[in-house]
This record gives C-alpha cells, structure tokens and sequence, in this order.
C-alpha cells in the first residue's frame, strides 16, 4: 500500500529531472565564492525577489536566524505573530544567538499598524527597544495563510516611521504569490531582509535564500559562517534549488486547489474544517487527536496534530489529486472505527 503523506511539503523527494540536473551540476568551492551554480542561484534569487543579493544557507531556521542577527542588538525586541515560526519552531535560536526577545502579536498570523504601534517599546533605559517587525507569508500556524496587502501596507508604515526594521519570513512565499497574483518582488519589496525555503513547496531537497542589500549580505555571509553554514561543493544542492525555481513555482496552484478539494472531502465526512484553504494546508478538527492518528498510520496515510484536537494536513508536489481521493477513503475507514 501506498504511504500517502500529507504531514507538511517539506517531505517531498527531487523528481527524475531535478536528480538530473543535480548530477550534472558545475561546483566549486563556495566559502571562497567560486561555485558557479551556487552564485547562479543566489543571482536568480535576488532577481525574483528585487533585490540587491541573495545568499545560500543550508535550512530555512538558519536563514531566519542570520537575518534577525543582522537586523538586531543583544536585547532587542522583534514583533513576530502570534505562533510564528521563529519563535515556535526553531529551538529558540533567537534568544540562544542573538539575545533578542521576540513579542507576538496579533491573532490568526496576522496583525495591522495599530498593534504594531501599542505595543513598541520606548526608547528609554528601562526599556528593551523595540528594533524589528517580523512578518510570515504565508503563516504556518494559521493555515497556511496569506499576509493581507492591506494591512501589511499600514504595518510597513508605522515600522519605518518608528525607524524599525523589517524581516520577512517568505518560507513559502511563492504560496503567497500564487495565490494573490501578486509577483514575488512586490510581496518582498518593504522587507530589509527576505528569506524563502527551496524545500517546502518547491520540491528542492535541502536550502533557503535571504535576499537583501549588497551590504547587508556582506554582513550575512559572516553571520552564515559563524553559525556553521558556509558549505564547499555546494553547487550540487544548489541545482536542484535553481530547477525548483525554474519548473516548481507556477505548480503551486495544483497544490492549492487540491487543498480545496480535500477540504470539501474532509467536510463531507463530517469534520470541521477551518475556512477555505488559502493555499496548500487544510485545518481541521477531531477530538480524539491520539486515536486518529494511530488509525491513519495504519492505513499509511501521514497528518501531522499541531495541538489537542487539531490537525494539519498539507499539499505538496508528491501528493496528486488521485492520492487525495485514496486519502480520504483511508480517513474515512479510520473515523468509521473510531465512531463505532
């Protein structure tokens, strides 16, 4: 039978022409800068994203984590949402690295100008200073949710009258693209610092990028190598992040509307769904959190619970619209137990 594996897109594997065109692909040393893919890569990425440069690290954590250091002071405070990944799914680097504290805001993966204005710290001794807003797009935690521009516009305005600096967490970025319409260097273009993962969405097997100023990646070329990320032959990885870039971006929409149609299927088996997927994760509910999970591995199908009760199940290039229909026949077996 086959493994059908919905717990997150990060569990995709390269296709036949990605293995390829790593293979194939032109290396050299890139701690000394000189692999040629590698700097293929970064160029692609800096152009996609409008900005100046871009640099390679080897995990989407590392890229966040590097880009906070370079933005912040030990002390500083950065405004992140409520669940956002650099806070809750990376072993509190922030802290751990940067010594900075990081305040959430907002509900639902989103928060607007008058939240980010309450709650900026003064500058005065007493106070840790509020240096940074950290902006998620898509949210993980709400469901793969797009930033609205609306308010993302008015965030953006409030920071940079405050004098603050702007990170953003595009880990599935071109989620948001797609399913906005809007081009990847607008949805970028307010942000000092702009990381993407190669290897949710995209399909690639290891890598992130940040895109930011020729200056500020001079700075983060340091950071990369203080933290245990500068890599030799990295062209190889490198490959396979410039197919993704090339053939993997538009597809997206494929997963998008399968996540709708797997929500409707969830709904008609009797389980409430949370909103209209926006892009490629589904929300759900099912109190028995243990005894679902346990009848879905034994059907080998893989959903991951983010907490008592709730699920996350997501779309990905290994996952086609048939597998889904498989899929909720399998759920549908393991709730039918489950009820009794």
């Amino acid at each position: 039978m086959k493994v059908i594996d919905l717990r997150s897109d990060t569990v995709t594997r390269p296709t036949a022409a990605m293995r390829e065109a790593m293979m194939t692909a032109e290396v050299g040393d890139d701690v000394y800068g000189e692999d040629p893919t590698v700097n293929r890569l970064q160029e692609r990425a800096a152009k996609l994203l409008g900005k100046e440069d871009a640099l390679f690290f080897p995990s989407g954590t590392m890229a966040n984590q590097a880009a906070i250091h370079s933005l912040t002071r030990a002390g500083d405070v950065v405004l992140a949402s409520k669940s956002c990944h650099i806070l809750k799914y990376e072993s509190g680097a922030a802290s751990a690295f940067s010594g900075v504290q990081i305040k959430t805001i907002g509900e639902q993966g989103v928060f607007d100008a008058d939240e980010v204005r309450e709650n900026l710290h003064p500058d005065e001794q007493h106070f840790a200073p509020t240096t940074v807003v950290a902006v998620e797009n898509t949210h993980n935690m709400a469901g793969g949710r797009v930033f609205p521009a609306e308010l993302l516009e008015g965030v953006v305005a409030v920071a940079r009258e405050a004098g603050l600096r702007l990170h953003l967490d595009g880990a599935r970025l071109f989620n948001a693209a797609i399913a906005s319409g809007t081009d990847p260097a607008r949805l970028a273009e307010p942000f000092d610092t702009v990381s993407i993962c190669l290897s949710k969405g995209l399909g690639a097997p290891v890598g992130s990028l940040v895109g930011a100023s020729f200056e500020r990646v001079h700075r983060l070329r340091r950071i990369r190598k203080m933290f245990g990320g500068g890599m030799r032959q990295a062209g190889f990885l490198a490959a396979a992040g410039i197919y993704a870039l090339e053939h993997h971006v538009e597809r997206l929409a494929e997963d998008h509307a399968n996540a709708r149609f797997l929500a409707e299927g969830l709904q008609k088996l009797g389980l409430p769904v949370a909103g209209t997927p926006e892009t490629n994760m589904v929300m759900f509910d099912f109190e028995d959190t243990l005894g679902l999970v346990r009848g879905t591995r034994a059907r080998h199908l893989l959903i991951n619970p983010t907490g008592p009760g709730r699920f996350r199940a997501v779309t990905h290039l290994d996952v086609s619209a048939s597998d889904l229909e498989e899929a909720l026949a399998r759920l549908g077996e393991a709730l039918e137990e489950l009820r009794g």
